[in-house]
């Protein structure tokens, strides 16, 4: 609604519409197909691909999420349907835990009548700390950032951790994680769906042409998986971590762009 305001007024101003003025519209006023779940399904799927790089099979990987808002929900749902078992999620009141699975749809349904997951009766009650450092084998901090220190980092048993949520690892922490093997999905990666998306709205607004919802995921997907393979080939090519590797590929297309535009003016 504030999107749509923003855009009607800039419209009003100019004297005409301007709809690619700003993303995130209701799709009554150029919005995009698949926006709201944008985040969480661009997590879904470079946790994915993090997944078969390193030989993990879906039907025998844990998963727990720290947050359970739009990137959150959404992240646990995705990877529920691609076979995973999500053990444990959380939100701002606190977290729940089943080692043998969470029905994910079913607490979505929960979580929207009661306003929280913790009364959902298929788990334990368990707090944010001990959902980070559960046995599991996909971490997905989906909440604040800073969640991952270096005081919980030694506790923490996951084997990938991917940045659903912008800056939840400390630099300390990190380190901590990257010196045992951990593989992280830096967020400039992982949860750069929702602004993938919001460019695809800003296409479709200026050609006044929409896409399908079908379209929208083909094209995240493979824009996130393009982007994961070339991350991974300059972390393993370099022999640096998946953040380092991330910044080096974005500044080399920087330079790359700058240096072809010349030094004008």
């Amino acid at each position: 609604q504030i999107m749509a305001w923003i855009m009607d007024t800039y419209s009003m101003h100019r004297g005409y519409s301007t709809p690619a003025i700003v993303t995130g519209k209701p799709i009554a006023v150029g919005g995009s197909r698949g926006r709201i779940e944008a985040t969480g399904t661009g997590v879904m799927f470079t946790t994915m691909e993090a997944m078969k790089h390193l030989g993990m099979d879906p039907a025998e990987t844990s998963v727990a999420v720290q947050g359970f808002g739009n990137v959150g929900s959404v992240a646990a749902l995705r990877m529920w349907e691609q076979g995973c078992k999500v053990v444990a999620v959380s939100d701002v009141v606190g977290g729940l835990y089943n080692a043998n699975g969470l029905n994910i749809p079913d607490l979505i349904q929960h979580a929207k009548a009661s306003g929280t997951v913790t009364d959902y009766p298929g788990g334990e009650r368990i707090s944010n700390r001990e959902l980070l450092t559960s046995d599991c084998d996909v971490l997905i901090p989906a909440a604040l950032e800073g969640q991952i220190d270096d005081l919980i980092a030694p506790d923490i048993k996951a084997k990938i951790i991917a940045e659903g949520a912008n800056g939840p690892c400390t630099m300390e922490g990190e380190a901590i994680l990257l010196d045992r093997g951990v593989t992280f999905i830096p967020d400039i990666l992982c949860n750069a769906g929702g602004v993938t998306v919001s460019y695809f709205e800003w296409v479709q607004s200026l050609q006044a042409f929409f896409w399908s919802e079908e379209q929208i995921i083909d094209n995240l997907r493979r824009i996130m998986l393009e982007n994961f393979q070339a991350v991974w080939e300059t972390a393993q090519t370099k022999g640096i971590d998946m953040r380092t590797a991330a910044y080096t590929l974005a500044i080399s297309r920087v330079v790359e762009a700058v240096e072809a535009r010349g030094i004008y003016p």
